[in-house]
């Protein structure tokens, strides 16, 4: 019974409307709808970036509702990896420390993050690419090193948002394959925000969001 609203002056603006999602651990979850129908506000509120106005949310038996900010960001830093659209990758620094960035912050020692880094990369097919900063990388393989710092801390949930949204349709194809793959190999749960109805194909379970 989730609802998001924001006060515009005097108006308030409902952004979600007594919204019901349940996630079940090791699904592929597509929540798909137009623009402006709540999609940035519902992922926002799933991956722990902001709460609801009414309502409650769960993260493994946990209400997240009434969290701090600093509660929240640590429980995004263990459990939550995010996949942006637009890659979100620092410029001046290589693929490897953009993988190695989100285990800084989790306090992890600089061998570990290299070694882990390297795997993540060698799993994505970037093994010859760790040097390489975002500018020398297609969009492709910048999608591909977001989506290794997304698995940095071994999170359970991958949240992606419009994953595709900045790929031609053959590089889109592959990334939502490995998408899959992270489902099925490696049982991440997988949450989508998308507006392309096409990719709910690849989802065992989609939501569609309409006016909140």
């Amino acid at each position: 019974n989730v609802w998001k609203i924001y006060k515009m002056g005097n108006i308030n603006v409902y952004a979600l409307r007594d919204v019901n999602i349940e996630i079940e651990r090791g699904q592929f979850i597509a929540v798909q709808g137009p623009s402006g129908s709540g999609k940035s506000t519902a992922m926002n509120i799933i991956g722990c970036l902001d709460v609801p106005s009414r309502g409650a949310v769960f993260l493994n038996g946990k209400n997240i509702a009434h969290l701090s900010e600093s509660k929240l960001a640590q429980l995004r830093g263990q459990n939550i990896g995010f996949v942006f659209q637009q890659f979100n990758l620092i410029n001046t620094l290589t693929a490897l420390e953009n993988v190695m960035l989100p285990m800084t912050f989790q306090g992890k020692p600089l061998d570990k993050r290299k070694e882990k880094a390297k795997e993540l990369l060698e799993f994505l097919e970037l093994g010859h690419r760790v040097d390489h900063k975002p500018n020398e990388l297609s969009g492709g393989e910048q999608q591909r090193v977001a989506i290794a710092r997304a698995l940095a801390n071994d999170p359970e949930i991958i949240l992606a948002d419009e994953p595709t949204g900045n790929l031609d349709s053959k590089t889109g194809k592959y990334i939502m394959n490995l998408l899959g793959k992270l489902n099925r190999e490696k049982k991440k749960t997988i949450v989508m925000v998308t507006h392309d109805i096409d990719l709910v194909n690849y989802a065992n379970k989609a939501f569609h969001l309409k006016d909140g």
